[in-house]
């Protein structure tokens, strides 16, 4: 019996009803460990190249890491993976609650998803018993209804489940457990939708073999102590006001964009208007904390808004308020219960929803789309009631909600005009709402990461703000070179560690939020739930074995990813240079980001040569 992880996975074909598991060896665990990593491998090997990824050859799965399921801190996490229809390369999604855990339970270290029904279905996997079951009655309801109604039916269960976004495949949308965690990007609830798939209901018992149990409760309970008796900094700030705590210290230091990556602070969205819709403000609704399984920390909250009749709504996230807050310059803090709300009920990406709110008002401003196309709404800076109405159209493609619904990207590329120059993406994927002109190693990861425009990648100016890699930081062995902050050598080879760390994160289960708390005992959780002693160079091996595999599966998809350009107003540093000089430390080529042949081969990914050369 494998310890710290179930040794099966399961394949489940919705066009011809079949369900497989499947066992997998320890050197494949020792080698992608779990979440991405371990679905990079797996997708990879078995998603032939070029599909349609909404159509029937496409697959996609849920991905639980390595820790998850375990007592580890902050380990609660799980990937939802497959080929993204917004960008057309790998596309990854991370989300957190009890869905990842369950999957574990359920005695599976993934669930993938291939194949496409003829008409609506829901998956069952309780008691060990997996069902593909009818879901016409379920089709149209959103995602807390349809959660609702399936706990009326089975009880204590975990729901993954797509709402109204989803089933119009838009390209925006994702997946949602918990009723409002949400794995937003890449456009998965899309891909689930396009396979008829409502949802996938769980509930399991089975035990994960651990290899040595006390260790890592010992190691577990001295960790959340220190969590626990934190009363200043950045633990307090999470627990108190969750990532909301960002919605004004991140726009006073020039990290959020505004007037869609356009405007500055204190011309269009001063500190007084940006006051009204801070975390303080937010949390005043706040009923009771929320977290994800093994989180000391609980970021989250319920939230009761009688304003609107909302009796339970949950936080309304950083990126939530800045992209429809900041971005739109939009200070009303009902709104943004209500939007929020709204996204999460429908499964829709709020990041990549308010983007293309602001893209079409600044369209709207510069006479690019008139009243007439959008259904009499003004879609003026600010006007909160418009903003409300015109997420409904997206969630419906309605109108010019239609329109929306795919992103900026594929919304310019319809309007014209000009329009493209307000679309503010990567590879098709909406910027997030941190930005490069002061996180500045985020410029190379939003322009050449394989999922581009996302924030949640591996960012060495972001994560050196935390005690990552400091002397006793995160990782024992490993700090930052002396002059990480200055172009050269020396930065280079930071940003590889914090890439390859990056993905170590993601594959084990942890909350990215942990380079910002304190000392995690990394080694010591891998040791004493699957017994391995892996050394920091094993860690950084495997890091990038991943970075690689995901990397050579975007370029496999013909997604020319060194010519990809960032939006000239989101960024203020030569973003190319600085991933050559990443390419050279990481053994790809730095002309066009093909990982080297002796790369592939040094990291065991022969298998990727042929595909590549």
């Amino acid at each position: 019996m494998p310890n710290g992880y179930m040794g099966k996975i399961l394949w489940i074909n919705l066009s011809d009803g079949s369900i497989k598991k499947e066992e997998l060896p320890e050197d494949i665990y020792r080698q992608y460990l779990g979440g991405y990593g371990l679905a990079t491998k797996l997708i990879y090997e078995n998603m032939p190249a070029k599909v349609d990824p909404l159509g029937a050859d496409g697959v996609f799965g849920f991905f639980p890491g390595l820790l998850t399921g375990t007592v580890a801190p902050l380990s609660g996490r799980f990937m939802v993976a497959g080929k993204s229809p917004l960008t057309g390369g790998w596309g990854d999604s991370n989300c957190g609650g009890f869905f990842g855990p369950e999957i574990k339970k359920c005695g599976y270290d993934a669930i993938l998803i291939k194949g496409k029904s003829d008409s609506p279905k829901y998956i069952t996997i309780i008691d060990d018993e997996t069902q593909i079951l009818d879901a016409s009655d379920l089709w149209g309801l959103d995602c807390v209804q349809t959660e609702d109604k399936l706990t009326e039916k089975y009880g204590k269960i975990q729901v993954a489940s797509i709402g109204q976004s989803g089933e119009k495949l838009s390209l925006i949308s994702g997946i949602v457990n918990d009723k409002a965690r949400i794995a937003g990007r890449s456009g998965f609830g899309a891909v689930m939708g396009s396979k008829n798939l409502k949802a996938i209901v769980l509930r399991g018992s089975k035990k994960l073999e651990l290899a040595d149990k006390d260790a890592i409760l010992n190691v577990t309970k001295e960790y959340n102590e220190g969590i626990k008796s934190a009363s200043v900094g950045a633990i307090q700030a999470w627990k108190t006001l969750g990532t909301s705590f960002g919605n004004v210290i991140s726009a006073q230091i020039g990290d959020t964009p505004i007037k869609n990556w356009g405007g500055t602070v204190a011309e269009d969205f001063p500190m007084d208007r940006i006051s009204k819709i801070s975390g303080e403000e937010i949390t005043k609704y706040k009923e009771k904390s929320y977290g994800c399984f093994s989180c000391p920390v609980q970021c989250g909250a319920i939230m009761k808004v009688p304003e609107i009749g909302l009796e339970e709504t949950h936080r309304p996230e950083y990126e939530t308020c800045a992209s429809f807050g900041h971005m739109c310059l939009n200070d009303d803090i009902i709104s943004l219960f209500t939007v929020n709300d709204l996204c999460n009920r429908a499964g829709i990406d709020t990041i990549s929803a308010g983007a293309s709110v602001a893209f079409a008002i600044e369209c709207y401003e510069n006479g690019l789309i008139s009243k007439e196309d959008t259904d009499g709404l003004e879609m003026t800076w600010g006007n909160s009631s418009a903003i409300i109405e015109l997420i409904k159209k997206m969630i419906n493609r309605e109108g010019i909600g239609d329109i929306l619904a795919d992103g900026t990207k594929i919304a310019a590329e319809k309007i014209g005009k000009g329009s493209e120059k307000y679309a503010m993406h990567s590879g098709g994927q909406d910027l997030p709402m941190h930005s490069p002109k002061y996180y500045k190693s985020l410029g190379f990861g939003y322009a050449f990461d394989p999922t581009p425009g996302r924030h949640t990648i591996p960012s060495l100016d972001m994560m050196a703000g935390g005690p990552l890699m400091k002397p006793n930081g995160l990782i024992e062995g490993v700090a930052l070179p002396r002059k990480f902050k200055r172009a050269g050598d020396d930065r280079y080879e930071a940003e590889k560690l914090t890439v390859a760390l990056g993905q170590v994160r993601n594959s084990i289960g942890l909350c990215e939020f942990i380079d910002f708390f304190q000392k995690y005992p990394l080694f010591e959780v891998i040791k004493g739930a699957t017994g391995w002693d892996l050394t920091v160079d094993e860690i950084m091996k495997i890091g990038m074995r991943i970075q690689s595999l995901r990397q050579a599966f975007s370029l496999r998809e013909g997604v020319n990813i060194i010519s990809n350009k960032l939006p000239e107003r989101a960024v203020g540093v030569d973003y190319l240079e600085e991933f050559k000089g990443f390419c050279q430390k990481f053994g790809w080529n730095p002309e066009n980001g093909y990982p080297l042949k002796e790369t592939l081969t040094d990291l065991n990914l022969d298998f990727v040569i042929n595909d590549l050369y």
